[in-house]
């Protein structure tokens, strides 16, 4: 019996799950919104608003215990700079979690997790500059080979 015991499995060991919530966590902090199952929102939740919460309060031990979760320099930089600031009046609930229908392929509880009070211009935007800077690389290289 599972008394007393919190949290879901998901259906992964105890390592994955926390290699999966952290990178969740990056993700969502980086697009600020992403599309995930309903249970796998449920339990990110509570992991974002704490380090959210760290980030808030700053300071050298703060940024180590987020790095060693995020382990990412840039991730860690914009949660203690730009999302710190955005939340510094807020007390709590720092995500909002809205219910996005269910999967084609298997009926799975779709969600949207996303951050209360969110840069729209955020989501995606590390995506296209990496597209962009590939397809400008992609270009200066065809211009240096030599005409066939």
């Amino acid at each position: 019996m599972r008394h007393g015991v919190a949290g879901r499995k998901l259906g992964r060991t105890g390592s994955h799950l926390k290699a999966t919530l952290n990178n969740m966590a990056v993700a969502l902090i980086t697009h600020e919104q992403i599309r995930t199952t309903l249970p796998k929102a449920k339990e990110l939740r509570p992991f974002v608003e704490k380090l959210i919460t760290l980030g808030k309060r700053g300071g050298l031990p703060a940024r180590r215990q987020a790095l060693a979760v995020l382990k990412d320099t840039e991730v860690t930089q914009k949660l203690f700079g730009p999302i710190a600031e955005r939340y510094k009046a807020r007390k709590g609930g720092y995500t909002r979690i809205l219910k996005a229908g269910f999967r084609y392929g298997d009926t799975a509880a779709l969600a949207l997790i996303e951050l209360v009070d969110r840069d729209p211009a955020a989501k995606g935007a590390a995506d296209k500059a990496r597209h962009e800077a590939a397809q400008k690389a992609a270009a200066e290289s065809e211009a240096a080979a030599p005409a066939a």
